[in-house]
């Protein structure tokens, strides 16, 4: 029998196609349009949702229903000894805690890592567990792991409306009219537990330059050890423009030659919240080099 099986959901941005070659699982996330369900990335591609919220459609997000989490470790128990499950961050949606409650039942068969990531940092997040299980660790000490270096990551994110910040109720209709005349972008952080305020840019171009240094002042100061190891990695997120990114890419590339920059789309979860066009760096540290011994 194998040893442990990896286990994350789509807010990870890891698509099904490359879970498969990666011999993980990907939960798929649920949402509901118009009333109607769909899984991310299974009967909901990025161009349907993102259609779907140019329309206005009413959408919301929910979390993996108990009975499709508990089958899946079922499924995958009969073939592996152990799961190390990956769900995105605690502070962002109860499907962690419910993951924790639920694997209370499996006599620490399965670990549920609360290490409050999203997105591209928990996506890297999975691709560390992977190194883990190579290097033989076992899933409870993989889970030790990644919640012992939770906080060692970093996401800065621009918008391009302030619409659905509104719709969600985080700034005030006043406000976001007064940003919209003003052409105000704010751009938010993820530290950690949740999404918060960062600062107030007055356009993308300023929005961008702020989140450059941002970064910056990150790899200098609290991972600047690290960065000068060359042991952080570095990635870029969007929601539904590609080729905004890819300028994007050019512009981190040149403030930080010589770096390579992972890139894929922001998981739908997140979009859902913050609209179409967006633009996110983020960095997150390799894993300490004396747990892969």
């Amino acid at each position: 029998m194998n040893q442990t099986a990896i286990v994350t959901d789509s807010n990870s941005g890891i698509t099904q196609a490359e879970a498969k070659a990666l011999g993980i699982t990907v939960l798929p996330m649920p949402f509901f349009i118009n009333e109607e369900l769909f899984f991310e990335e299974v009967t909901l591609s990025q161009e349907d949702f993102y259609r779907h919220l140019e329309e206005d459609s009413n959408i919301s997000t929910s979390q993996p229903a108990p009975g499709n989490v508990t089958e899946l470790w079922d499924t995958l128990l009969k073939d592996y000894e152990t799961i190390v499950h990956i769900p995105m961050s605690s502070g962002l949606s109860s499907s962690c805690e419910s993951a924790m409650a639920l694997a209370d039942d499996y006599d620490g068969r399965v670990q549920v890592v609360n290490n409050q990531r999203i997105s591209v940092t928990q996506r890297q997040s999975v691709l560390d567990a992977i190194e883990l299980v190579k290097h033989g660790k076992s899933a409870a000490e993989i889970k030790e792991i990644l919640e012992s270096v939770k906080f060692e990551s970093s996401i800065y994110i621009t918008l391009e409306t302030l619409k659905y910040l509104k719709k969600g109720g985080r700034i005030t209709p006043a406000a976001a009219a007064i940003g919209t005349i003003l052409n105000l972008k704010p751009v938010l952080t993820i530290q950690g537990e949740k999404l918060d305020a960062y600062a107030k840019c007055r356009g993308k171009k300023s929005a961008r330059k702020t989140m450059i240094d941002a970064i910056r002042k990150d790899l200098e100061t609290r991972f600047a050890k690290d960065w000068a190891a060359g042991r952080v990695h570095m990635s870029i997120a969007y929601s539904g423009n590609l080729e905004e990114a890819r300028d994007w890419e050019q512009e981190l590339t040149e403030a930080f030659p010589g770096v390579t920059f992972h890139m894929s789309p922001l998981s739908l979860s997140v979009s859902c919240h913050i609209g179409q066009g967006s633009l996110a760096v983020a960095c997150s540290v390799a894993l300490p080099e004396e747990v892969l011994r």
